[in-house]
């Protein structure tokens, strides 16, 4: 749940206040007469939503087969297997950046639990990338020095 730009784990309603506690433990409290804005996060599912910097050498093709194939075994692992929807996978170039392409990784998940897939999917897409040898992209200057 989200309310007013806080999100974390409903803790209580009452008639007078909702409490929600974060991922780093800390409580709100929000008096109902007070929340101008309500997200839910949990609303029969919830989404992957990644970017990623990718070297502008790389091939796109293969790093579109390689982000494709960790999210389908993602989703075939028994561990997380029950927890998605969609496997993450490669959706557009989403930006030509200053040192690197950026791209959109997109998955559907059960609510609640994509954080959990989007960390293990970083963790494994980083590993696949090593594997393949795939670095990835630090900010770069080119400096002319004038004579």
């Amino acid at each position: 749940m989200r309310i007013d730009g806080e999100s974390g784990t409903v803790v209580d309603i009452s008639l007078r206040k909702t409490t929600l506690r974060n991922l780093d433990g800390t409580v709100h409290h929000f008096p109902h007469g007070s929340i101008t804005r309500v997200s839910n996060l949990s609303k029969d599912w919830a989404r992957v939503n990644l970017d990623v910097r990718i070297p502008y050498n790389s091939n796109l093709e293969h790093i579109i087969k390689i982000v494709n194939t960790v999210g389908e075994e993602l989703a075939n692992d028994i561990e997380y297997k029950d927890f998605i929807i969609t496997p993450p996978k490669f959706l557009r170039v989403d930006d030509f950046a200053e040192s690197a392409l950026i791209i959109k990784i997109l998955g559907d998940t059960k609510p609640l639990k994509q954080w959990e897939v989007t960390g293990e999917f970083r963790k494994r897409l980083k590993i696949a990338f090593d594997n393949e040898g795939i670095k990835m992209p630090l900010p770069q200057r080119v400096i002319h020095k004038s004579e």
